[in-house]
């Protein structure tokens, strides 16, 4: 019978068990439709998942679809549990996007078409609950297309021209059949779904079994089955174990058959399989052979690991999503600690990304997970297994270390009757691409069994940084020299010069600092937005608004882990309950407080015993340890960089979204422009002398008798700097932004009327997601909301470079960087403070002119009346004056 694997996933509390139910009985599978609320559901099979009503494990069902057999595969929804998820993603053909009408595209459904995106996964689309008030089929068709993919298609309307007219769009052969014929062939629609062109959607309520039966229709027209080779192979991705203790190796034949005593390696072990489950829901039937394209579970096993790959198949890459969270794992009193450890170690098995720690300087047990929620699961897993009572402590964030600059670290280990030496370059990677490592070293110099030692001895460890003593990420290193001996040389030699190679490279470069980040969603009332925006401010995040819905309003954005954690109650008390945090991992970005945790930590690099950063040598017949910063002197073979005649030195900045909201003065900038941009100009003469910024800044008291291009004077103000940096400003856009807003363009209109300059006032991406970049004439000023993904910062850059020659550009704001920018760019600045005083020195300036003028020019009596009537007037006063 023809087989399909498909996997639902969603953001929690989208309704992705309850679809699960609605798809078992509506295909017939089961024959009474379980509730989660009412804790009956056919897949919610732990006790735990019933109590908290959300889904923990991975698990699958069995059902019948025309001729095709389908393996249902449930992932869980909650963030904490998404590396779980991650594992069932290498093992599908298809994949369900269920997601809420009711809520919209929310942050962690993002993650998941990202994850999605990744593993190249053909998604469906499930609207759920558009039963209910305020849900809009065209709304979230519109968003769908913006946020996910323009190949998201409404499939309710399949043979209409629409329907056509969206499919032709997708693809090229379906546009020529469109164009040819009037209509795409189901074929070639299968085809472009099975090439994630495109997104079948489908709408309905789970719960009330509406638009289940053309969801699954649609299935099964528009799946195509996939094709295995005889040749055996098979990828584990999940390891569990039964009530009675049974070790289970979950996976997926991808070719070949196996059965019952088959003798499974990947090279380092062999051991045979005892028995072969099919499991569906709690139940499973034991079977003596199962063919490709099947989901099963083994017996017999004991050293298979999740994302494992056997004969064909090769190994996974390592999970995006990773802990981010470690705790203390407190033991009872009189439990001890080495007697726990292979005990949890068989948890570890099942869930990789707990990450089970021994810490011997402190001798306690740590446990990094993806958040709090896997406290409770992991606390009453071991109460359930072990009969052990454990606590956890505060928890603390899991940092990382990466490097700014290229630099070769060498290391050197030669006591006595052994010799290695080893040369690597330290490069920085892309921010979230971990560790790469390479070759480039000559065969010449170093065999090639040494080298392949070598990048083993650099994938088996988890290398430690010399900031905090956390893990680094986010380089390459590249094995570029080394030498053996051909009689002292043991294997042992080169993991001691590797790790010590590693260790001095990262002493003498410049290290950073990372730590984890969450992309949030935050929805909530409009007239909180102002209170919001402070938090996160606060928070050290970056945020927007996204999406204004009647009085609620989505801000979106990134905020570090540790000052986020426990905002979600902070959410829910001043919003009375209205608001909505939901917050899954970005990556790691550079530390907000860089200084603080690494004091905090007090890790000292010196003596950490287990990750030397010198080297030993040996002289006179004794090895003697030479210090990181004096071991180049030492070393046998001529340094890489040295022989390429490049700079190890040069700086690569990393990529940092957050802004810093500092003022520079104008000293300070010449500074960093004269020590950077003019750096490699050699000693400079007082011709070639860069102008200070105050020169550029500054007319001269002393004029060149010579005509003066006329340009015209642009100002372009930063919007939100300004409003967060002038005092009163801030107060009120605490209350009300758009008051806030509105009362800085008011200002600005008053003081274009009197400079008669040209004022651009630009306001990051404020509007909807998708929205274009869009101007408006506010009054005598232009009025900037740049468009989506574009800060202000960006579009005041492009401008400034753009137009630079043409006018005469100045940029107010106080954020530093940009500072740097736009000096560069050769424009006037103005900080925030300098733009107040201006506009302060104008208008008063502007009022004793007024005063002036009203005093010079009044209106008296006399002044209107004729010549004739004026003596008169005079005779009359002689003759009062007379009378007195």
């Amino acid at each position: 019978m023809n087989k399909l694997i498909i996997g639902i996933l969603a953001h929690v509390d989208a309704g992705k068990t309850t679809l699960s139910e609605s798809i078992l009985y509506t295909s017939g599978k089961i024959g009474k439709l379980g509730r989660v609320d009412n804790k009956d559901a056919y897949l919610d099979t732990y006790e735990l998942e019933r109590a908290r009503g959300i889904t923990i494990f991975s698990k699958q069902a069995l059902f019948e679809l025309g001729e095709t057999n389908i393996t249902l595969l449930d992932t869980p929804g909650h963030v904490d549990f998404s590396a779980e998820m991650e594992r069932t993603l290498q093992v599908l053909d298809y994949a369900i996007l269920v997601i809420s009408g009711a809520d919209g595209i929310q942050g962690h459904t993002k993650t998941l078409w990202h994850l999605l995106d990744m593993y190249q996964i053909p998604v469906f689309l499930f609207i759920n609950k558009m039963d209910q008030p305020g849900t809009e089929k065209d709304k979230i068709l519109h968003d769908l297309k913006n946020q996910l993919d323009d190949g998201c298609i409404d499939f309710g309307q399949v043979k209409t021209d629409e329907f056509y007219d969206q499919l032709a769009m997708c693809d090229e052969l379906m546009m020529e059949s469109y164009l040819e014929t009037g209509r795409v062939e189901t074929n070639q629609i299968m085809q472009a779904i099975k090439e994630r062109k495109v997104f079948p959607c489908f709408f309905g309520s789970a719960l009330r079994l509406d638009g289940i039966e053309e969801f699954l229709k649609g299935i099964n027209t528009y799946t195509m089955l996939p094709s295995y080779p005889d040749e055996f192979g098979a990828k584990v991705f999940k390891i569990t174990r039964d009530d009675q203790g049974n070790r289970l190796t979950h996976m997926k034949l991808t070719g070949g058959k196996l059965k019952v005593k088959d003798a499974l390696s990947n090279g380092v072990w062999e051991e045979k399989v005892n028995q072969i489950r099919i499991y569906s829901g709690q139940k499973y039937d034991p079977v003596n052979e199962v063919e490709a394209g099947s989901v099963f579970a083994v017996t017999g096993l004991s050293q298979t690991k999740p994302g494992e790959g056997l004969g064909i198949e090769e190994i996974s890459d390592t999970p995006v999503l990773e802990p981010v969270l470690s705790y203390q794992i407190i033991l009872p009193q009189g439990c001890d600690p080495r007697m726990m450890i292979p005990k949890l170690r068989q948890i570890e098995e099942e869930e990789p990304e707990l990450h089970i720690v021994w810490d011997e300087q402190l001798q306690e047990i740590q446990a990094q997970i993806m958040g709090e929620v896997q406290i409770e699961i992991l606390q009453n897993m071991i109460q359930t297994r072990f009969g052990v009572e454990v606590s956890f402590d505060a928890g603390r964030i899991v940092y990382k270390e990466t490097i700014g600059n290229v630099v070769e670290g060498v290391g050197h280990f030669e006591p006595l009757r052994h010799y290695a030496e080893v040369h690597l370059l330290l490069e920085p990677g892309e921010p979230g691409s971990g560790l790469e490592f390479g070759i480039d070293c000559s065969e010449d110099l170093l065999g090639k069994s040494w080298q392949r030692l070598i990048l083993t001895h650099l994938e088996e460890k988890a290398h430690r940084g010399v900031l905090t003593g956390s893990a680094i990420t986010d380089m390459k290193i590249t094995l570029v020299a080394g030498r053996a001996h051909n009689k002292h040389t043991e294997g042992g030699d080169f993991r001691e010069a590797t790790y010590r190679a590693v260790r001095q490279g990262l002493k003498e470069t410049n290290s950073i600092l990372l730590e984890p980040y969450y992309s949030f969603q935050l929805e909530l009332p409009e007239k909180m937005v102002g209170r919001a925006m402070t938090d996160i401010e606060k928070m050290y995040g970056l945020c927007e608004i996204s999406q204004t819905n009647g009085d609620m309003v989505v801000l979106s954005g990134i905020a570090p882990v540790i000052t986020m954690r426990n905002y979600q109650k902070e959410v829910i008390a001043y919003t009375k309950g209205l608001g909505k945090l939901f917050c899954s991992l970005k990556g790691y970005l550079p530390c907000h407080n860089t200084m603080e945790v690494i004091e905090s930590i007090g890790y000292d690099s010196e003596r950490d015993i287990g990750n030397p950063t010198g080297s030993v040598f040996c002289a006179h017949g004794a090895g003697f340890l030479v210090e990181w910063n004096e071991v180049k002197n030492y070393m046998h073979v001529e340094g890489y960089l040295k022989e390429k005649g490049e700079v190890s030195e040069k700086i690569v900045e990393p990529q940092f979204t957050q802004r810093e909201e500092t003022f520079i003065s104008l000293e300070e900038i010449d500074k960093i422009m004269n020590s950077t941009f003019y750096s490699n100009q050699g000693k400079k003469s007082v011709w070639k002398r860069s102008k200070s910024a105050r020169e550029s800044y500054y007319e001269p008291t002393t004029y060149i008798n010579r005509q003066k291009e006329n340009k015209d004077e642009y100002l372009l103000v930063d919007g939100y700097n300004i409003i967060f940096a002038w005092p009163e400003l801030k107060e009120h856009a605490d209350e009300n932004m758009d008051g806030a807003r509105m009362k800085l363009l008011d200002i600005l209109c008053n003081y274009q009327g009197i400079r008669k300059c040209k004022i651009i006032v630009v306001f990051d991406a404020y509007r909807l997601q998708g929205h274009p970049e869009e101007v408006i004439n506010y009054h005598n000023i232009h009025l900037v909301y740049t468009r989506e993904a574009q800060t202000a910062d960006q579009y005041i850059e492009k401008f400034a470079h753009d137009n630079q020659r043409k006018y005469n550009i100045t940029v107010a704001t106080s954020d530093g960087l940009q500072q740097i920018i736009i000096r560069g760019a050769g424009c006037s600045l103005l900080s925030a403070r300098d733009l107040k005083d201006e506009i302060e020195r104008v208008n008063e300036t502007l009022k004793n002119e007024f005063l002036d003028t009203q005093g010079k020019n009044r209106n008296y009596l006399l002044d209107t009346l004729s010549q004739e009537n004026k003596q008169k007037m005079e005779e009359l006063m002689k003759n009062d004056n007379t009378d007195l």
